[in-house]
């Protein structure tokens, strides 16, 4: 046999395991009799565990698998198991997890979609999940370097994992009309949560949580909990019961010789509208505290991101100031500077001087003449250690602080996390315990 005979019997077999993988695949899905497939800018790995741990709660055999801040397979009882990856991401990998669902007798699979590019996220949707149960949380103007330019583009992608003749969930208002163009083109039906829904979510079912859930994720997976046939007082014990996504509104407590200061890791929540309705719930949750500290995490190779966390930094309320981690930071000040000249008639800025602030930083700009930018201080601490940064932050709450993490979580943001977790609830691990 020639060359190309050889060449030709291979592509041959190839196309044939392929397709024989496929129709296997398919005859798997077919074995799960709910699958929840959730999409979305923001929430998606918190309402993953909201619905699984309600299904659970309801006596459902189920597994679910998380693509957040730490990915994460959830077995029937409960447990949780790392995944772990060869290089990057990939989409083929829900093949794997749905063997291992059919393996572990599940009787409903709950996946977070792991696509950015639109047509991967259909393909997710049509080829390797086919949901009985589609959820897309919100559409929020992330990511617009792959599914942008525009927030209606982003929606738009987003509604690449609506399923063919079933259900789609959805707590997205301000662009449902995407969502509604989308299942009536796949011949679904659209179950948007609206806001009476929300408004049943009452401040006794969010404090049931050992986190700050916000009430639309809530809404949503009891939602969907309730028509697959678990009621909202089991569903919503099984979702206080559960562990929380790594990237949750976790809060933690200090005490210190300057006083007591919260601080709520929000690093996961890095497009701007999700990010500034993080730091209007932890003021309002906390309204004892009286100095604001934003400590944003910053990606050199996110600078539009950055860009937009600028923007949305300069229009917060009750910030006091700003440190900055990471790398790109140069690109957050110039943005932050700029918006600042342009709102202020005659922008001019005041050296800090150390003795103002200690030794922990010796420079930051501070701003007059405009409501939002008003005295509130930049601190690039890129180049310092998590000890200094967190400490740093400590002390720039002062007695009553409100300090919280933004922007990403890789890196030091993760870092930031554990050295607040450490120090949570134990006084004589917190910094400055002689009294100022």
């Amino acid at each position: 046999m020639d060359g190309i005979s050889l060449l030709a019997a291979a592509v041959g077999l190839l196309t044939l395991l392929g397709v024989w993988e496929a129709t296997a695949h398919r005859r798997r899905l077919a074995r799960i009799p709910v699958r929840v497939h959730v999409n979305g800018t923001r929430g998606k790995s918190s309402v993953t565990r909201l619905v699984a741990a309600g299904l659970r709660a309801g006596g459902h055999r189920v597994v679910a698998k998380t693509t957040g801040t730490l990915p994460r397979l959830i077995l029937p009882d409960g447990r949780e198991e790392p995944i772990h990856r060869r290089g990057r991401a990939n989409v083929i990998e829900q093949v794997g997890i749905v063997r291992r669902a059919v393996a572990e007798r599940a009787e409903v699979l709950v996946l977070e979609c792991m696509a950015l590019q639109p047509t991967l996220q259909s393909l997710c949707e049509l080829d390797l999940v086919r949901s009985t149960h589609g959820v897309v949380t919100n559409a929020r103007p992330d990511h617009l370097d792959v599914m942008g330019p525009t927030p209606r583009d982003v929606a738009k992608a987003l509604a690449g994992t609506t399923p063919r003749n079933a259900r789609l969930y959805t707590a997205e208002r301000k662009l449902i009309d995407v969502f509604v163009d989308a299942c009536r083109d796949r011949k679904s039906i659209l179950a948007p949560t609206t806001a009476f829904d929300v408004a049943c979510v009452t401040d006794d079912d969010l404090r049931g949580f050992s986190y700050l859930e916000h009430a639309d994720n809530v809404a949503l997976a009891l939602r969907v909990c309730d028509d697959v046939g678990v009621d909202r007082r089991t569903a919503l014990a099984g979702m206080w019961a559960a562990t929380p996504d790594p990237g949750a509104l976790t809060v933690d407590h200090l005490v210190h010789g300057l006083g007591r200061s919260v601080f709520v890791n929000g690093f996961a929540a890095n497009d701007p509208e999700s990010t500034a309705g993080n730091w209007n719930v932890v003021r309002d949750r906390f309204p004892e505290t009286t100095r604001g500290v934003a400590v944003v995490n910053c990606r050199e190779d996110r600078s539009d991101r950055t860009e937009q966390l600028a923007e949305m930094c300069a229009t917060l309320e009750g910030l006091d100031s700003i440190v900055l981690v990471g790398t790109g930071t140069a690109l957050f000040t110039r943005r932050y500077e700029q918006l600042r000249s342009e709102r202020t008639r005659s922008p001019r800025a005041e050296h800090v001087s150390r003795a103002e602030f200690g030794s922990q930083e010796d420079c930051g700009t501070r701003a007059r003449g405009t409501k939002n930018t008003e005295h509130v201080v930049i601190h690039d601490m890129s180049n310092r250690s998590v000890a200094d940064v967190a400490e740093a932050a400590v002390r720039f709450g002062g007695s009553a602080g409100r300090i919280v993490g933004m922007g990403n979580v890789a890196g030091p943001g993760l870092e930031l996390v554990r050295w607040f977790e450490e120090r949570a609830g134990h006084p004589e691990t917190s910094p400055w315990q002689e009294a100022a």
